[in-house]
């Protein structure tokens, strides 16, 4: 399927459903149509609640994975939507991924990405725009790779100022690591107050952060002009990395940032 099809979802119209707190999912990966989402409970991971082990901390400082930020989405979306042993279908259809690619493509879809020997073992992808990131789904190939991907995007948004990141369900896996229920009534409030306009200062900064890039990571390499994006998690990602350039390890710089609990 081209992403030129008329049945993939135009990315004006993902963002649009994503600015009302509504989103696609499909029955299968084989399903050509897809239902459109509004859950009752919402479940968010409050970004100032991020849950840091101590065994994922020192994941971290020993720098096991490498990190990349939209150096892989089509491989971390069809990781993402392959068989699981909890789980052989998904709810990732060849319309969805085709859809996401395109939205990508426009500088509001990310993944972030763990390598280990040069293979991709971990990460996650979402919708990003305004202050919000919605995360759509992660993987893991090696104990640890899809909490180190999380703790690098929780950490990536706190340094851009972002307020909601959104989980649309809730598992016992982001649970352990902070993630929180709440009534959709509550998540259209967050949704709205994170999506004001930026400020001039704050529209500096990024610009100032724009310039640390060098490298396609605002949009994704080679991407269209984005539709209206902010900078939000690939400049908090290329600011992260830029802080720890020279450093052993960068995921220490991550592993401080947060309060260690057991």
């Amino acid at each position: 399927m081209s992403r030129n099809d008329p049945h993939t979802i135009p990315p004006e119209l993902l963002l649009k459903a994503y600015r009302a707190g509504i989103f696609p999912m499909a029955d299968s990966r084989d399903d050509p149509d897809v239902f459109w989402v509004e859950p009752k409970m919402r479940a968010i991971l409050p970004l100032d609640g991020f849950h840091m082990s101590r065994s994922l901390a020192r994941t971290l400082r020993r720098g096991r994975f490498s990190v990349t930020c939209n150096a892989a989405f089509e491989s971390v979306i069809d990781a993402c939507a392959a068989p699981r042993p909890d789980a052989e279908e998904s709810w990732i259809s060849t319309r969805i991924r085709e859809s996401y690619i395109g939205l990508h493509e426009h500088g509001h879809a990310h993944s972030i990405e763990c390598w280990r020997d040069g293979r991709l073992v971990g990460g996650l992808y979402g919708v990003g725009f305004a202050r919000v990131f919605c995360g759509e789904s992660m993987f893991s190939r090696e104990a640890d790779a899809s909490k180190v991907a999380l703790a690098w995007l929780v950490a990536s948004l706190r340094r851009v100022g972002a307020e909601l990141l959104d989980c649309q369900f809730t598992t016992a896996h982001l649970t352990s690591m902070g993630a929180v229920e709440i009534p959709q009534r509550e998540y259209l409030q967050l949704l709205s107050q994170a999506q004001r306009p930026y400020s001039p200062g704050e529209s500096a900064v990024a610009l100032a952060l724009a310039e640390e890039l060098g490298d396609g990571l605002a949009t994704g390499a080679g991407a269209a002009a984005p539709l209206g994006a902010p900078l939000g998690l690939p400049a908090g990602f290329a600011a992260l990395r830029s802080s720890a350039f020279g450093a052993s390890s960068p995921g220490n710089v991550i592993a401080q940032s947060f309060t260690h609990t057991s």
